[in-house]
């Protein structure tokens, strides 16, 4: 009989289980957890043997079908086509480049330049897919609050997509000028862009809220909508980032730099953990995974969380060159306790840090987390002094995000003396944040973004990827800032005008 994978919610407050399509839907559980399979499915060496020869369409459709078992093989098929085919991809979805004896997985390739579009271009297909599957006779609403690389991605993939519209927040100084532009420019009539005063976290509370208000939920009914959610605490967001440190590992043994079962170590840089656990949940189905080092930048409240068990997001906010990684509240942090400590300790641990600010997780949970992942963080000079050392020494250009994990892995194999195959996640183009990335190298005069980008391509020679290069003589179509109080207000006005198109 065929095996079908279930989802609960890391609360254990949701009564049965529910199907991927359902939880793909609907996002967060009623309950506020989120959702995870029931069991984390096995891969075989013969398997893994099996996939090392198949192109990334085939991978991902293959990998997914282990989670999503309520689609068929034609959908994934077809989905993973659209996502990864070559009008997204030009080149090959993902890259690796060895460097200093490392390996660097470039998941940048895509149409917006960063990490997230190797899961934000195919889940748009998988949730128009869940809409039918589950007989929602509603359309969808996605929010979206962003610190600047998930916005662009998801309003990529979303526009203009089957049954869904979306609104993407952002905080007005938060994000980088060329995501800005990104988010600015983007076209289809069934998206919506907004900046509020704040930082990411008043943005990302604020989506929450609204999910959680019972009344917007009764006045979107009533306009035949529902809401839903692009960021990674959507499964259908998380899913295909699994896909990425599986092929990797294959990819390494395709070109006979490790055979099967020779541990790889894993750096990520990571502020919402989602990234990372993606490829705590690769270890987990048996790809050969030593170390998964969490690479933080000042804003290192998982550093510290991972080092001594107390999670405290009682501290400065620092706004930094590495942005995406401005976070002080790490959603997806809340699915490794589930895994690792249950349900019902995982939903005392949320209690305290809603109502306290912190919580403290118990000793043999942070025994069983630290027996797979160890926290380093890189703070602002050495992210610039690393960007340049790797740029002179190794022709190599890593942006703001990058560097802090680069950083963090020299840091780990000093401090451990293990000296196993590393693999480093590089999540955007160095020119998404050109200012930056020019201020590292010592280079920066008062370039605004678009110079910036001409000047590090004639510094480095490094192709600037063409949609970035297109994106000066846009014209931006959204420029609303508003209060954070105001978001409810301004869902309800979208609502309103795709409730009627």
């Amino acid at each position: 009989e065929l095996f079908v994978m279930n989802y609960i919610s890391t609360r254990g407050g949701v009564k049965g289980k529910k199907t991927s399509a359902y939880v793909i839907k609907q996002g967060l559980a009623d309950d506020g957890g989120l959702y995870v399979p029931e069991q984390i499915p096995a891969l075989s060496e013969v398997e893994m043997c099996a996939l090392s020869k198949m192109n990334y369409i085939q991978k991902a459709s293959y990998i997914l079908g282990l989670f999503l078992t309520d689609y068929t093989e034609e959908e994934l098929n077809s989905a993973a086509a659209a996502a990864y085919g070559s009008r997204k991809f030009p080149s090959l979805p993902v890259g690796l480049s060895q460097v200093n004896g490392d390996f660097i997985l470039e998941l940048w390739h895509g149409p917006t330049s960063a990490f997230k579009d190797m899961a934000l271009q195919i889940m748009p297909h998988l949730l128009s897919l869940a809409l039918k599957k589950t007989g929602e006779d509603k359309n969808a609403l996605i929010l979206v609050a962003t610190s600047g690389d998930t916005g662009k991605a998801a309003l990529e993939g979303y526009a203009d997509a089957d049954r869904v519209s979306i609104q993407v927040f952002y905080p007005i100084e938060g994000v980088s000028g060329i995501q800005k532009k990104q988010m600015a420019c983007q076209r289809g009539k069934n998206v919506m862009v907004t900046a509020i005063k704040g930082n990411f976290d008043d943005a990302q509370s604020g989506v929450k809220e609204i999910f959680a208000d019972r009344d917007t939920e009764a006045l979107l009914s009533e306009k035949g909508l529902f809401l839903s959610s692009a960021n990674s605490i959507n499964w259908g967001r998380l899913a295909p980032q699994i896909v990425y440190y599986i092929s990797a590992y294959c990819e390494l043994m395709r070109l006979k730099r490790i055979k099967y079962g020779d541990l790889v170590n894993v750096t990520v840089p990571t502020g919402n953990f989602g990234n990372i656990l993606a490829c705590y949940i690769a270890k987990k189905m048996g790809v050969p995974i030593g170390k998964i080092i969490c690479a933080s930048n000042s804003n290192n409240v998982l550093t510290d969380f991972l080092n001594t068990g107390v999670y405290d997001k009682r501290r400065t906010f620092y706004t930094t060159i590495s942005p995406s990684m401005d976070i002080l509240i790490s959603s997806n942090l809340e699915r490794l306790l589930f895994m690792t400590a249950g349900a019902k300790r995982c939903s005392s641990y949320m209690k305290n840090l809603s109502e306290k600010g912190f919580f403290e997780v118990d000793n043999d949970v942070i025994e069983v987390i630290r027996a797979d992942i160890c926290g380093f963080y890189c703070g602002e000079e050495n992210t610039k002094s690393t960007i340049a050392s790797y740029f002179n020494k190794y022709n190599y250009l890593p942006d703001t995000h990058t560097a802090v994990a680069l950083f963090c892995a020299g840091e780990y194999k000093k401090k451990s003396g293990d000296d196993s195959v590393m693999l480093i996640a590089s999540t955007a183009s160095p020119y998404k944040f050109a200012p930056a990335v020019l201020t590292s190298l010592g280079a920066a005069g008062q370039e605004n973004d678009f110079e910036a980008i001409r000047k590090l391509n004639e510094i480095s020679g490094i192709k600037i990827p063409t949609r970035l290069a297109a994106l000066e003589s846009k014209k931006p179509r959204f420029n609303t800032v508003i209060e954070k109080s105001d978001m409810k207000r301004e869902v309800l006005r979208f609502a309103s005008e795709q409730s009627k198109s």
